[in-house]
C-alpha cells in the first residue's frame, strides 16, 4: 500500500464520505487512491468552489469537510475557501499535491512553499515528508480541524511520496472523541451573581451557539430569567424569531433596533460569540457594561470584551446551571416595545409591489417559499445586509452567512454543499450578480452530480454594497456597474432552468416552479437599491 493509499484509508477511518476538488498531475495518486474508495469524490470546476463546498459541509455537519487540489495555482485557488472556514469556525481538511522532495530545495515549476501559504490561514498545516508518518499527519489535521475552536487544516503530500510504499503494519490512528468538558461550579456562581444584580441585561448569541445545538437551552433561559436575546448573523435561529423574547439580528453597519437594546443594557451574557463576527466595539463602545462570556473557549484578548465572568465548557449545560441559580421576575418592557416596532416596519415595508422588486419584497417571497428547517445560502453583498434584517429565521443553521471573512462568491458552491448534507430539504442560494459570476460555474457540478437547488440573484448590475457606501460616503458611485448576461438562457445552456422575474407578482410562482425542477434552477430577480439610502435614512432617525 502507496502513501496516497493508506491516506485514503485513513481518511475513511475518520468517516470522510465526499471529497471534493480537481484532479492534476502531483495529486493523481491520491485521485487514483479515492476511485478505489467508498468515498464519492466531486469534481468541481474551480478548486475555490471546492473549498466553499467543503466549508459549508463542515458548518452543517460538525465534521470537517475536505477538499483536494494540486500544487501551485491548484493550491492556491482553495485559499480564499480555506481562509473563510478557518475564520468562521468552520471544520476543513485541504489536502495539496506538491512536488517531488529533491526540487524542494531550487527554484521549480509551480513550486510554491505551501506551508508557509497556508500557515496564516489555517490552524495546522503539514507536509508528509516520509510514508510512516502519513496516519499521524492526517489524523493531526481531523483532530484540530474539529476541537475548539474548529477551522481549517492542511495537507501537503509530495508527488514522490504519495507513491511510496508505506512500512507493513501502518494503519490509521483510532479517532477518540474528547470528552465534555464541563464550567466549573465557581464560574457558574459568578456569572449567576452578576445576572441577579443586573437592571437590563441582554443575552447575545453568537455563531458556536448556533453550531452547538443549544437552541432549546438558549430559549428556556430567556424565559425563565425573562432576558431579550439578540442574534449575530451567524447565529440566526438559535432562538426561534417568532419567539417575543427574539430581538432578532445585528450585524448591518448602521445602527439598527438592536443597538438600541443593547445600548441600554448594563449586561451581555454573551452565548458562542466569538468578536470575529461583530466587534466588540459595536456592543461596548464605553466600556461601562458588565460582560459574561459563556462559551467552550475562553474569550479573545480585547479592550472592549473584558469579561466580568468567564463559563467555559459544554454550553447547554451551563445555561441550564445558570438559569437554577439566578431569578428574575421583571419584563423588558423597553425590548419588548422595540420588538412591536421592528415587526411593524417588516410588515410595511414587504408588502410592496413595485418593479424592480424592493429587497424587502424579494426576501418576504423567499421566506414563504421555504419551510423552517429549509437552508438558505447567503452570498456577500447588499443583499446579505437586507437578509440579516429582514430573514427570519426559526431554527438555527438554516441561514448560512459568511460573516467572519465575509467572502463573496460561497453561495452557489455553498449551496451544493447544503444539498448534499440535507437531501431532504429545500435550499436556496441568494447572491448578487456580482457574487453570483464568480463561482456560477458550480451549477454544472451541481447539474451533473443530480444536486438541485435554486439561485436567486438580485439584479442590479452593479456591486451593490460597494455602491452603497460609497453613495453613504461620497454622494455618488465610481467603479461599481458592469452588464450582465441574459442568467436565465445561460442556466439553460448548463441544462439548469432558468427564469427572468418581470413584475413583483412573478416572484413567488417563479420560486415554486424553481423548486419544483429536478436540475438546478436560477432566476434572475431585479433589485431596486434605491431602497439602500432611504433605509439609511429611517435608520438615522432611531431613537
Amino acid at each position: 500500500m502507496n502513501t496516497a493509499q493508506m491516506l485514503v484509508k485513513c481518511l475513511e477511518q475518520e468517516g470522510v464520505k465526499v471529497v471534493f476538488g480537481i484532479p492534476g498531475e502531483e495529486n493523481l495518486e491520491v485521485v487514483e487512491a479515492l476511485s478505489a474508495s467508498e468515498i464519492r469524490f466531486i469534481t468541481t470546476r474551480h478548486e475555490q468552489g471546492a473549498a466553499f463546498m467543503a466549508d459549508v459541509y463542515g458548518r452543517l455537519t460538525g465534521r470537517a469537510g475536505v477538499c483536494l487540489a494540486t500544487l501551485g495555482p491548484g493550491a492556491t485557488n482553495l485559499i480564499t475557501g480555506v481562509a473563510d472556514a478557518n475564520s468562521d469556525g468552520a471544520p476543513l481538511v485541504a489536502i495539496t499535491g506538491q512536488v517531488s522532495t529533491e526540487r524542494m530545495h531550487i527554484t521549480g515549476h509551480q513550486y510554491l512553499d505551501l506551508g508557509k501559504i497556508f500557515e496564516p490561514v489555517t490552524k495546522r498545516t503539514k507536509m508528509i515528508m516520509q510514508p510512516d508518518t502519513v496516519c499521524e499527519v492526517v489524523r493531526l489535521a481531523f483532530k484540530y480541524a474539529q476541537s475548539d475552536k474548529m477551522g481549517a487544516t492542511h495537507i501537503d503530500l509530495p508527488v514522490d511520496i504519495a507513491g511510496m510504499e508505506v512500512p507493513k503494519g501502518e494503519q490509521p490512528l483510532t479517532k477518540r472523541e474528547p470528552p465534555v468538558e464541563y464550567a466549573d461550579l465557581e464560574s457558574i456562581a459568578a456569572a449567576a451573581k452578576l445576572l441577579s444584580q443586573a437592571r437590563n441585561p441582554v443575552m447575545l448569541v453568537g455563531a458556536d451557539a448556533a453550531r452547538a445545538g443549544i437552541s432549546k437551552a438558549v430559549t428556556e433561559i430567556a424565559h425563565i430569567l425573562r432576558i431579550p436575546v439578540v442574534n449575530t448573523m451567524m447565529a440566526k435561529g438559535v432562538i426561534p424569531c417568532n419567539d417575543p423574547y427574539s430581538m432578532w439580528t445585528i450585524g448591518i453597519p448602521q445602527r439598527d433596533y438592536q443597538d438600541l437594546i443593547i445600548r441600554d443594557a448594563d449586561l451581555l451574557l454573551a452565548v458562542g460569540y466569538d468578536i470575529v463576527e461583530l466587534a466588540p466595539s459595536r456592543l461596548n463602545p464605553n466600556k461601562d457594561k458588565a460582560i459574561i462570556h459563556l462559551n467552550t473557549v475562553p474569550a479573545h484578548v480585547n479592550r472592549f470584551y473584558p469579561p466580568a465572568a468567564e463559563v467555559v465548557g459544554d454550553m447547554g449545560d451551563a445555561l441550564r446551571r445558570l438559569a437554577q441559580f439566578c431569578k428574575r421576575e421583571t419584563e423588558p418592557e423597553e425590548a419588548i416595545a422595540i420588538r412591536e416596532r421592528m415587526t411593524k416596519e417588516h410588515e410595511e415595508t414587504s408588502a410592496d409591489d413595485s418593479f424592480p422588486l424592493k429587497p424587502q419584497r424579494i426576501l418576504m417571497e423567499a421566506r414563504r417559499a421555504l419551510s423552517a428547517g429549509d437552508i438558505l445560502i447567503s452570498d456577500v453583498g447588499a443583499h446579505k445586509m437586507w437578509i440579516a434584517r429582514h430573514y427570519n429565521c426559526y431554527e438555527p443553521n438554516s441561514c448560512i452567512i459568511s460573516n467572519g471573512f465575509a467572502t463573496m462568491g460561497i453561495a452557489v458552491p455553498g449551496a451544493l454543499a447544503a444539498r448534499l448534507v440535507r437531501p431532504d430539504k429545500k435550499v436556496l442560494a441568494v447572491t448578487g450578480d456580482g457574487g453570483f459570476m464568480m463561482n456560477m460555474q458550480e451549477l454544472e457540478t451541481a447539474k451533473r452530480e443530480h444536486l438541485p437547488f435554486v439561485t436567486l440573484i438580485f439584479g442590479d448590475s452593479a456591486y451593490g454594497l460597494i455602491a452603497w457606501k460609497q453613495q453613504d460616503r461620497y454622494g455618488h458611485t465610481n467603479y461599481t456597474s458592469f452588464s450582465n448576461p441574459d442568467y436565465a438562457m445561460m442556466a439553460e445552456s448548463m441544462g439548469c432552468k432558468g427564469y427572468r422575474v418581470r413584475s413583483a407578482e412573478q416572484l413567488q410562482s417563479a420560486l415554486a416552479d424553481a423548486f419544483a425542477q429536478d436540475v438546478p434552477a436560477v432566476i434572475d430577480c431585479p433589485v431596486d437599491y434605491s431602497e439602500n439610502m432611504r433605509l439609511e435614512k429611517r435608520l438615522a432617525g432611531l431613537a
